[in-house]
């Protein structure tokens, strides 16, 4: 008998923001592969017998190759277990959920798809940005920050027709995704939100603007996991931000700002 998949997102690093059925699905799993940017205390609810796989990727190292971890998949489903893919966030934003699901769907291997929340809601929220707001934003795009060296990002488009920008993991690579905006059009006093490790007690926020982001990243030692938020919505982390307040006289998080945005 042939077992089944799921592809779940774990959710942008708070535990508490996995969804319902991404729970279930951790506590009926047989075995979970899961990334570095998963929450570990998700695999708490596991049952006793389960069989953990560690997947997790750094920039320039993987634990397990992107063919290894398809191989599990199929190789466990066809033993009749159910498996579990526990990716950080969405599937599919960024997660290569797609590529994953195409293997499976190829070979025959039954699976479903649990969406989570991705970061680049959920960091900003935490932050007190929404990423739309009638007077500010009626457009936002998810933008991959790991450009390659024949970069298809559309950056005019993005930088002229879109209000909000989520960049992913993208301060390894910011001079040059700043630049890109600079030079299709993007004002450089455009607010800018560096939000590391966001939804988590570890949150840091910094605010600037795309003129002296990289001076500011420099001087803050803000390395990823990071979201940065483009738009004018940046403006309302002063007056929204709550998450920040509620833990600065438990913990370690904190805001700073660099602009009078």
């Amino acid at each position: 008998m042939i077992g089944k998949v799921y592809l779940v997102g774990a959710g942008p690093g708070d535990a508490d923001l996995i969804t319902v059925k991404g729970l279930k699905c951790i506590q009926n799993a047989d075995v979970i592969l899961y990334d570095r940017l998963v929450n570990k205390e998700l695999l708490d609810y596991a049952k006793d017998s389960v069989e953990l796989i560690y997947a997790g990727k750094l920039p320039n190292y993987h634990a397990l190759k992107q063919e290894t971890i398809n191989a599990f998949l199929v190789k466990y489903a066809k033993k009749g277990k159910n498996v579990v893919r526990l990716k950080g966030g969405d599937p599919f934003i960024f997660g290569r959920g797609g590529e994953e699901a195409s293997y499976l769907v190829e070979r025959g291997i039954p699976f479903e798809i649990v969406p989570g929340i991705t970061s680049g809601i959920a960091a900003p929220a935490y932050a007190g940005i929404p990423v739309t707001h009638r007077d500010f934003s009626s457009s936002f795009a998810f933008v991959t920050g790991h450009c390659k060296e024949e970069d298809t990002v559309k950056w005019d488009s993005l930088a002229k027709g879109i209000d909000t920008l989520a960049i992913y993991m993208g301060v390894s690579n910011l001079p040059y995704i700043r630049h890109q905006l600079l030079s299709n059009g993007k004002h450089q006093d455009t607010p800018v939100a560096l939000i590391h490790y966001g939804t988590t007690e570890q949150q840091k926020t910094v605010i600037c603007t795309l003129k002296d982001v990289l001076t500011i990243v420099e001087k803050e030692n803000i390395l990823n996991p990071s979201m940065i938020i483009v738009g004018e919505v940046v403006k309302l982390h002063q007056q929204l931000q709550w998450f920040e307040s509620k833990h600065d006289s438990l913990t370690s998080t904190k805001k700073i700002s660099y602009s009078s945005l």
